[in-house]
């Protein structure tokens, strides 16, 4: 596998990431709590903030692209 390469078990945990209440919050809101955590936890201790990025392209907290 190469290191780029997107698997289906890195879009299932990113799908977790995407239904979850507390970064679907930072997504929206762009500020509080619910920001502060996710932008400071998602790369070094959450596997489904770091599956996210992996398959978007883009960090947890940032807004979804419409």
């Amino acid at each position: 596998m190469e290191k780029g390469e997107v698997t289906r078990f890195d879009r299932a945990l990113a799908r977790v990431c995407v239904n979850c209440p507390v970064c679907r919050q930072a997504r929206r809101k762009q500020e509080g709590l619910a920001f502060a955590v996710v932008k400071n936890v998602e790369g070094g201790l959450c596997p489904f903030c770091r599956a996210y990025e992996r398959v978007y392209g883009r960090r947890s907290h940032e807004p979804a692209r419409r």
